[in-house]
């Protein structure tokens, strides 16, 4: 079996979490990267991630979340937040990062970025909304991987009241909406769930070859 499935079967949703144990810098710089490198709709990653380390903060995000103690015990909570109406400013964002990181001019690409607008500038604000939130479980999918990597434990949750937090951190303010919380550190001794065989369909019940 590879490292990678090996990992896949050691990674579990932490039900409780060892407070004192601390994710050192040179990991939480690596999950970074790997959250920052996740694949996204036109690569417009159109989400920010809150790293919540202030314990007054994780208190009262505790209570957003129907008492789950992982937001509070883990080492570092992270904040999946979509971006709310998103349309013109963000593609322009990313097209001057392209030519910037390409060192090319903007007639270059001009016909891409006419392209994205078309599609989804037209949309109506719900759906792309929803497009947003659907991002970031790509990110997500990047840091369980990654964090399996480096056999540190991460619990994504959609467990909580998104008004609630995002009243809490002023997200409604920056025009964004929590949509995923994943508290990240390390596995308690008394987690009896760690010890739990994993249970997934088989591959009969799951694939369909056409």
């Amino acid at each position: 079996m590879s490292t990678f499935l090996e990992n896949q079967n050691w990674r579990y949703a932490t039900k409780k979490f060892d407070a004192t144990k601390k994710i050192t810098d040179a990991d939480l710089a690596f999950l970074k990267e790997a959250i920052r490198l996740s694949t996204s709709s036109y690569g417009l990653q159109p989400y920010k991630v809150f790293i919540i380390e202030n314990p007054e903060l994780r208190a009262k995000l505790v209570a957003a979340s129907y008492g789950q103690a992982q937001v509070a015990d883990a080492s570092h909570l992270l904040v999946f937040a979509n971006e709310l109406n998103f349309g013109e400013a963000g593609i322009n964002q990313l097209a001057a990062t392209i030519c910037k990181t390409r060192e090319l001019p903007l007639e270059a690409i001009q016909g891409y970025v006419d392209f994205m607008k078309g599609s989804i500038t037209g949309l109506p604000e719900e759906t792309r909304n929803i497009w947003t939130a659907k991002q970031t479980y790509l990110a997500l999918g990047n840091l369980l991987n990654a964090a399996a990597e480096l056999h540190i434990d991460v619990t994504p949750m959609e467990g909580f009241v998104p008004a609630q937090v995002n009243e809490i951190l002023g997200l409604d303010k920056l025009g964004l909406n929590a949509s995923l919380l994943a508290p990240i550190g390390y596995r308690h001794a008394e987690d009896d769930t760690q010890h739990y065989k994993k249970v997934r369909k088989s591959n009969d019940e799951l694939f369909i070859t056409l």
